[in-house]
């Protein structure tokens, strides 16, 4: 479809369903989640493991096609950890596991199909023997990391650093680097003077933000009727 056939009120009706699936079936699942987490589509989220905390403002954009996952699986049913702080953003597809700890800061932006892990989880050697060769792993605040990046075991990512689609990222970056390739290196620095603007200024007024998208949800779906939705869905046309 190019556009949403859906009335106003639908939509509205649509995402209170959703909110209320959100609270009732996924949130118990995370050990501790701050304040107005929003999440695109809660069966889309898979939690396996205890231990997984978010802070305030997450972002889930979660879809049918292509799930969230976050698996903590301690060694000899040890703890393990995915602490995630404020106003973070992931998108479809990323996948964190933690066989001990994954700490990822405020305002970090995970791109489609990242996958964090902070183990081998096999040896080299002994390929039998799990939970092998397993290290934490840091993301500072306001990282951001590219679509299809990999980060692996005992790394460390300093705050403001980029890194680029498809990287795998094997050692520690420093804060205010861009990194990028298989191994992931160096290729540009962010001038840490420069003013930095993160997703936290899209929440310092968050009952403004959610008054602003009401509005915009408001203007871009007038003049949409159910007939015409039901009608897109069944029949559509060229130009839907």
């Amino acid at each position: 479809m190019r556009k949403d056939h859906r009335p106003y009120w639908l939509k509205r009706a649509q995402l209170r369903w959703r909110n209320w699936r959100c609270r009732h079936f996924l949130l118990p699942q995370f050990d501790a989640i701050g304040r107005e987490p929003e999440i695109m589509d809660p069966g889309s989220v898979r939690v396996f493991g205890r231990n997984v905390c978010f802070g305030d403002f997450p972002h889930l954009i979660s879809t049918p096609d292509n799930c969230i996952r976050f698996t903590t699986l301690g060694h000899r049913g040890g703890d393990a950890f995915i602490t995630v702080g404020d106003y973070v953003l992931i998108s479809p597809g990323v996948r964190i596991s933690a066989a001990e700890s994954i700490r990822i800061g405020d305002a970090c932006m995970i791109a489609a199909n990242v996958y964090i892990s902070d183990s081998d989880w096999h040896g080299i050697y002994n390929r039998a023997r799990p939970f092998r060769c397993t290290a934490p792993v840091v993301l500072g605040n306001n990282v951001w990391i590219g679509d299809s990046a990999v980060i692996c075991k005992g790394v460390s990512i300093g705050d403001n650093s980029v890194v680029g689609a498809g990287s795998v990222v094997t050692r520690d970056v420093p804060a205010n680097t861009v990194v990028a390739g298989n191994p992931a290196r160096e290729i540009k620095q962010i001038n840490p003077r420069r003013r930095m603007i993160t997703r936290e200024a899209l929440f310092a007024d968050a009952f403004r933000q959610a008054h602003n998208l009401d509005e915009l949800d408001k203007m871009l779906l007038q003049g949409n009727s159910f007939l015409g939705w039901l009608r897109a869905l069944i029949l559509p046309r060229r130009g839907d």
